[in-house]
């Protein structure tokens, strides 16, 4: 049972990513604060290999910011 729910939470990171991915492309920002916005998703991405629920809690600070349109610093 404990097994379905960490599927279903995978699913729904998942998901969630991917949704996170397709809103970064549509934003219009300049190409470096775009790519700094997809480092950032890979790394949560990277994460939830490991640490699912620390990567659930990421990939929701990561879309409040974009919600609030916070947007990391544009790279050199």
């Amino acid at each position: 049972m404990e097994h379905d729910g960490q599927l279903q939470l995978y699913a729904a990171v998942a998901s969630r990513l991917k949704e996170a991915h397709t809103r970064v492309r549509a934003l219009q920002v300049p190409e470096g604060v775009r790519m700094a916005l997809t480092r950032k998703l890979l790394v949560i991405t990277a994460a939830a290999k490991h640490d699912l629920a620390g990567a659930e809690r990421r990939l929701e600070r990561f879309n409040a910011d974009l919600d609030e349109g916070r947007f990391p610093e544009e790279d050199d």
